[in-house]
């Protein structure tokens, strides 16, 4: 019995690329064009991206929400996903970064599905409830501000519909939450944030070690 999950040599990760990677070249440029700038690590990896795809096609998802667009690679993958009448409200606070996305969102055709709203993130969100959306996304990604993240999954967890899908990024930071010796806010809060939802009955959940850890958490 294999209990631990395998570690990810160069050799190996180049063989998960391609063996698996269904990666559209508009995404591919886009992630090409990312990955120069000094923020890159911000950046979802091509693996998480076309998990995303794949979760929204399995909860059949129409309406999604994200926490943290940077330069639109997350909204991309799951834009490409969704239906022609499926909606992505993508929220940020860079109109640097995100003019990138614009970029390839309209080269890619989906920039009609994609909703995006230029301010802090509690501040959309919020607007989101006040709205009566409550109960009508089917799929959030939150990858924003790492002590806001008890913040964000409340509100998101009002905004998902029960069986809605929460997919959170970072969770495993590093490795740096594994290393009690790390104590700076960030690390902190995704400690704080990771047994928070670990003991949250609300939802079903599960850590995934993929890129640098998500947590999913299906609202029940």
């Amino acid at each position: 019995m294999t209990e631990r999950t395998l570690q990810l040599t160069d050799q190996l990760s180049a063989y998960l690329y391609e063996a698996s990677l269904r990666e559209p070249d508009v995404l591919r440029r886009l992630r090409a064009e990312t990955s120069a700038m000094r923020q890159a690590s911000m950046q979802i990896g091509p693996i998480q991206g076309q998990l995303f795809a794949l979760l929204v096609e399995l909860v059949g998802a129409r309406r999604c929400l994200e926490v943290g667009t940077f330069t639109g690679y997350s909204a991309l993958a799951v834009a490409l996903a969704l239906p022609d009448d499926g909606t992505v409200v993508a929220c940020d606070l860079s109109e640097e970064w995100t003019s990138i996305a614009r970029r390839y969102w309209e080269e890619a055709g989906v920039a009609y599905k994609i909703d995006l709203r230029l301010a802090p993130g509690l501040k959309t969100l919020d607007g989101l409830l006040g709205e009566g959306s409550s109960d009508t996304f089917d799929f959030a990604f939150i990858d924003a501000d790492k002590e806001e993240y008890e913040a964000y999954y409340e509100r998101c967890l009002r905004l998902v519909r029960p069986g809605g899908l929460i997919a959170v990024d970072n969770t495993l930071w590093s490795g740096k939450v594994a290393d009690p010796a790390v104590t700076d806010a960030d690390t902190e809060a995704i400690r704080a944030f990771n047994e928070k939802v670990r003991d949250d009955e609300r939802v079903t959940m599960s850590l995934l070690p993929v890129g640098d850890g998500v947590t999913l958490a299906r609202r029940r």
